[in-house]
């Protein structure tokens, strides 16, 4: 304590242990102690008094579409990262496709940490891309760095991103659990995609019966199948369905080495809600039912699914049309995904300690970062938000700091104000106001 440069003190901190009164003390960047609310502050350190506001550790949004290069006008790492430290995100994982060239090779890599270098406001890691055809630069990524690596099983909506067939997801499989990496997946059956009703045009119901759920579960199903054979750590993508959670319990009790994420727009907002010509609500998997998304609460609850990524996927308004087979599907959610959650949260009894682990805690755990993130503790980063969870605001496009803010969120009052947003000891964002960039380019720990 007696090195500390900063000392953040509120009477309600989030840490492993649960939430208290307490005094954080900073020291290079790091938490050197969680100490007592009224431990003495040393001399030379600042004092931060939050007073009643919620100190969390900074969120870990491994699900991230930045888009940068080759599709800025859609996103891009100043912009993304903008609005990430605006929400209480202090790390993402960036996503290898909807950016020219994909993260496919080393080179791809190198390109994409170059342009990520000097706009990052927040720490940034990235995902590697399995493809048909570069088994053979799925080592070299892994050696550079990655964090694993993500396939589709049905068609990506990018033609530079095609989707892995069994055969090539087997192969794919085989390499990266052979160097002990993991595989990340867009679970969708494409013959049960293929034979659904593909009606197009404005109608919501029309766009869900064209992804059912009955893809997702097919497709978990033979991913399970895969991995139980090769022995391979796998993790499936945005689960929408609620049907696919009973194959996922029995897999894990067999030993299946798998884990689960979802996102707040499954758990925020529903089907029955959705406009006809709303496309600002699509993405793939779809939004369901009420009822499917009480089934994704009670998985989070007892811990069937292990975290909740945002699934930031956003592109130019043009591209949002009213005809749901053609509009591109993504939604943006990275700036308020804390508030979200936390209001849905809150009203089904669950309380800050149980978003923190599955926004934070989690999702820094499944990209080997937990001994550096996602968690107010001694030996982690000083990555912190600040949030008044009592407070409530109503999303405004405008007030995003998203490159283009068309968002399914618009006009909805949440629970939960970001004040303030630490990376590593300095305050990266307080009432609107951005430092300059002062965030890291992350590589897989060692």
């Amino acid at each position: 304590m007696s090195d500390a440069e900063l000392v953040l003190r509120s009477t309600r901190v989030v840490t492993p242990e649960g939430t208290r009164a307490a005094a954080v003390a900073v020291s290079a960047g790091r938490i050197a102690a969680v100490l007592p609310y009224d431990a003495e502050i040393p001399a030379a350190a600042r004092l931060e008094d939050l007073g009643d506001h919620v100190l969390l550790p900074g969120l870990v949004d491994t699900h991230v579409h930045v888009n940068d290069p080759g599709r800025t006008e859609w996103e891009g790492f100043w912009t993304a990262t903008r609005a990430a430290a605006a929400g209480g995100v202090t790390t993402l994982v960036d996503m290898p496709l909807n950016s020219l060239p994909p993260t496919t090779t080393v080179e791809h890599l190198r390109v994409k940490r170059a342009v990520a270098a000097d706009k990052a406001h927040v720490d940034v890691g990235f995902w590697g891309g399995a493809l048909p055809g570069n088994v053979g630069d799925l080592r070299p990524l892994h050696d550079a760095g990655v964090f694993g690596f993500k396939a589709f099983l049905s068609p990506s909506g990018v033609e530079e991103f095609p989707h892995l067939d069994r055969e090539r997801l087997a192969a794919s499989m085989a390499e990266i659990a052979g160097f002990g990496g993991l595989l990340i997946v867009h679970a969708e059956d494409p013959h049960h995609l293929a034979a659904a009703p593909q009606h197009g045009g404005p109608r919501y119901a029309d766009f869900l019966a064209s992804r059912p759920r009955g893809a997702e579960d097919t497709a978990i199903a033979g991913l399970i199948d895969q991995a139980r054979q090769l022995d391979a750590r796998v993790h499936v993508l945005h689960l929408s369905s609620g049907d696919a959670l009973p194959l996922i319990r029995a897999a894990r009790e067999e030993g299946v080495r798998i884990t689960v994420e979802t996102c707040p727009h499954y758990l925020t907002l529903t089907a029955e809600e959705v406009p006809d010509g709303a496309s600002e609500f699509k993405c793939c998997p779809p939004i369901r039912e009420a009822a499917n998304q009480d089934l994704l609460w009670e998985a989070l609850a007892d811990g069937t699914i292990d975290c909740v990524v945002t699934d930031h996927s956003p592109s130019t308004a043009d591209l949002k049309t009213d005809d749901f087979a053609t509009a591109w599907g993504g939604i943006s959610g990275l700036q308020v995904s804390l508030s979200a959650v936390w209001t849905e949260a809150r009203r089904r009894g669950h309380g800050l300690e149980d978003v923190v682990r599955w926004m934070s805690a989690r999702t820094a755990a499944l990209v080997g970062l937990g001994a550096a993130k996602g968690a107010i503790a001694p030996g982690r980063d000083a990555d912190f938000a600040v949030l008044a969870p009592d407070e409530t605001f109503t999303v405004d496009p405008a007030g995003l700091q998203h490159r283009n803010r068309v968002t399914a969120y618009a006009g909805r009052t949440l629970y939960g104000v970001v004040k303030s947003t630490w990376l590593r000891g300095e305050r990266i964002v307080e009432d609107g106001v951005f430092t300059a960039p002062k965030g890291a380019l992350l590589s897989r720990p060692r």
